[in-house]
């Protein structure tokens, strides 16, 4: 397809720009969004093996009429089903005394019919590599980071049309090609290309979606005043399920849990109960949210029924898999494929291994543009095609940030999720040591590539990361034999994975080594960059990988 050049050229700026304004923000979003597809798994991982109590599914009843007699003032609670059926927890109702509560109350039933309140102490690995993939870490309200991602993510956007209309012109003669020559740069092309088509309809999705999530109370405050005209917040209660729950708050005797169980399998047999969320329980105005999944419905991540506790009427099925409108059905599918949510394993794995290329595409487009300023510069200096360039201290500043931010993020995530195990039961708020250690390990590798420059510390960062990474394994195999760890079962999948994260890691590292002693010295990713122009021993080179 023919472009004109002059066109190409100003769309290759704009790649360009919003790629390096937005590249370090979108790495740490899509590493910890690929946890994310894990990150229960990883919470079994870290937590301590346990005995069971049997599933009681049948004490349910009891356990919430004896908790609202020891605690009446929790009205809203939450009544997990699944994991107590398939016996992997014992019955218990839990509830937070905030939004995003990393230590939650739970009331379990004992066998004499007493009943036992705690605070848990989660891993908190979950929380944490969400909160990383939805605010990049910026610590403070939750709502700047979000807004930053979401910020990032509209110039995300623009740089993905833009690169599109770079590639038009070669796309045919150039589709997926990777050249293995000894031109470096040709070859981070080529693969930051083939890793952008590959994953292009997914980056779309993801980037769209990611706008929205971002910046949805900026967009709600503009429909607002342009479209409702003040009204927004009447049309959203009048379009709420709960908009036809009675106001009785006075005493009223609920149905036990089994009832809504039953009445949501007679609505829809191949609906998978997973919870029932309570709200103003023990009141005339009680109501339950049946969720759950269906395998046969894209979802948010997961689905519910409304119901009225007392008399069991099924009050909103909109959020019901299988019963919703076009339009609801349409924005449950687009967080749906945002949050890879539908299709079981091979879906969430596809997307773990595309946020992970994604988090790649991101670094080799940092690397190319430094790369390409070796070039620029050399030609603004009037020496095209020959002779060595001084880096400039903006280019030696970007390239160490690149290193820093994205290999501290990969050696903060693996040093948390193996310390999370070690210090399991030895410290009395694991979530915050979860987020010290990262903070620790991620603003350590910042510094650290500031200090020795791009070249070394891309190098000792890469090796930091493999042994991290290892880390994770290696834990695992210590805790066959040694007292205070263990072996968790069914997960050797989390060892695997981790093992070969850090083989990469190792493998990225010899050949960042390689690369800082034999390719060109005037590159930012020489070992003598950053030494003195003195030391550099500036002579005509030969230039093997531009």
């Amino acid at each position: 397809m023919a472009i004109r050049t002059d066109v190409v050229r100003l769309y290759r700026q704009i790649h360009t720009w919003t790629g390096i304004l937005t590249g370090l923000i979108l790495f740490v979003c899509f590493y910890a969004g690929a946890l994310t597809m894990f990150k229960e798994p990883l919470e079994r991982w870290i937590t301590p093996p346990a005995a069971v109590t049997p599933a009681t599914l049948d004490r349910a009843e009891e356990l919430v009429a004896a908790t609202r007699a020891l605690r009446p003032e929790v009205r809203d609670f939450t009544l997990a089903v699944e994991p107590a059926l398939a016996g992997e927890a014992p019955l218990r109702l839990t509830w937070t005394e905030e939004r995003f509560d990393p230590a939650p109350w739970a009331a379990t039933l004992a066998p004499d019919g007493s009943v036992a309140v705690e605070q848990l102490n989660p891993s908190g690995i979950g929380l944490l590599v969400d909160f990383l993939h939805r605010t990049v870490g910026i610590p403070g309200d939750l709502d700047i980071g979000t807004t930053v991602t979401g910020v990032a993510s509209a110039l995300y956007v623009v740089a993905l049309v833009s690169g599109v209309i770079i590639l038009l012109p070669s796309l045919v003669k150039d589709f997926l090609i990777l050249r293995v020559t000894r031109n470096v740069k040709r070859l981070w092309l080529d693969a930051h290309n083939v890793l952008g088509l590959i994953s292009l309809p997914f980056h779309l999705v993801i980037a769209l979606s990611a706008v929205v999530f971002g910046l949805h109370d900026h967009i709600y405050d503009t429909l607002d005043r342009v479209v409702y005209g003040g009204q927004m917040r009447a049309v959203a209660a009048a379009s709420s399920p709960f908009r036809t729950v009675s106001k009785d708050m006075g005493p009223a005797v609920m149905l036990p849990p089994k009832a809504f169980l039953a009445r949501a399998h007679s609505l829809s047999p191949g609906f998978q109960p997973v919870s029932l969320e309570y709200h103003d329980a023990g009141t005339g105005a009680a109501t339950v949210r049946v969720w759950g999944h269906d395998p046969r419905y894209l979802v948010r991540r997961e689905g519910f029924v409304l119901m009225g506790a007392v008399d069991g009427r099924i009050i909103d099925t909109e959020y019901m898999p299988g019963h919703q409108n076009g339009w609801s059905a349409t924005v449950s599918a687009f967080f749906a494929l945002h949050f890879g949510s539908f299709g079981g394993g091979i879906v969430r794995w596809s997307y773990f291994l595309l946020g992970l290329a994604g988090a790649g595409l991101f670094y080799t487009g940092n690397l190319l543009w430094i790369e390409s300023r070796r070039r620029t510069e050399r030609q603004a200096k009037g020496r095209p095609g020959s002779g060595p360039v001084e880096q400039s201290r903006a280019t030696r500043l970007l390239a160490a940030g690149t290193v820093g931010v994205c290999l501290g993020c990969v050696a903060g995530l693996s040093l948390t999720i193996a310390a999370g195990k070690w210090l399991s039961g030895l410290v009395d708020d694991l979530h915050a040591w979860h987020w010290g250690v990262y903070y620790a390990t991620f603003l350590g590798a910042c510094a650290w590539a500031f200090l020795r420059g791009a070249a070394r510390a891309g190098v000792e960062l890469l090796w930091a990361s493999a042994a991290a990474t290892a880390a994770i394994p290696a834990t695992s195999l210590l805790g066959l034999f040694m007292p205070g760890l263990w072996l968790s079962d069914g997960l050797i999948g989390v060892d695997l994975v981790a093992l070969a994260g850090a083989l990469a890691f190792a493998a990225l590292a010899r050949s960042a080594e390689r690369r800082a002693l034999s390719g060109p010295r005037d590159s930012v990713w020489a070992a003598t960059a950053e030494r003195p122009k003195s030391e550099m021993g500036i002579q005509p080179l030969a230039h093997p990988a531009e």
